[in-house]
């Protein structure tokens, strides 16, 4: 198995980098190989992504959210990607972003990025990017502020 783990810090408050990561449809503004991400529903996105050269798509599942904290997922056959990503925050308007993920590697090109570490820097420099495009905002560009548990939403 591979596995990447990342963080950063960005300075706005917890509540407005969770809100606008849970905008998924937004990820191709900030993650280079990411093509599209359509939300099907509460608990489920599907990926179009270039991975190795070749263009990939997946679905995912949201397994764990919790807002301020947490989003969790794992792919839906194929890839065998999971992850998640805490939110902490580091005073009132600072807040750490830690992201992990783990992977299967397919193949010679991706076998090889693992090794070089090319999947740790993909991750850092979207991270990056994430906090140019959260910090230039200074404001989130939506919010869904439900919660997901074992992939199921619970509605409080």
């Amino acid at each position: 198995m591979a596995e990447v783990r990342e963080q950063i810090e960005v300075e706005v408050p917890v509540t407005t980098a969770y809100n606008q990561w849970t905008q998924f449809e937004e990820f191709p503004t900030f993650m280079e190989n990411v093509d599209s991400v359509r939300q099907i529903d509460d608990t489920h996105l599907h990926w179009v992504a270039e991975i190795g050269g070749k263009t990939q798509e997946w679905t995912a599942e949201i397994t764990r959210q919790e807002p301020d904290r947490v989003v969790a997922w794992r792919s839906e056959g194929g890839k065998g990607i999971s992850g998640e990503v805490r939110f902490a925050p580091v005073g009132s308007d600072r807040t750490r972003i830690e992201v992990t993920m783990t992977w299967e590697p397919e193949g010679f090109l991706e076998e090889l990025g693992d090794k070089v570490g090319a999947d740790s820097i993909g991750v850092k420099r979207d991270l990056m990017n994430f906090e140019q495009v959260v910090e230039s905002r200074g404001a989130e560009t939506g919010a869904w502020r439900g919660e997901v548990l074992e992939g199921e939403r619970i509605d409080r």
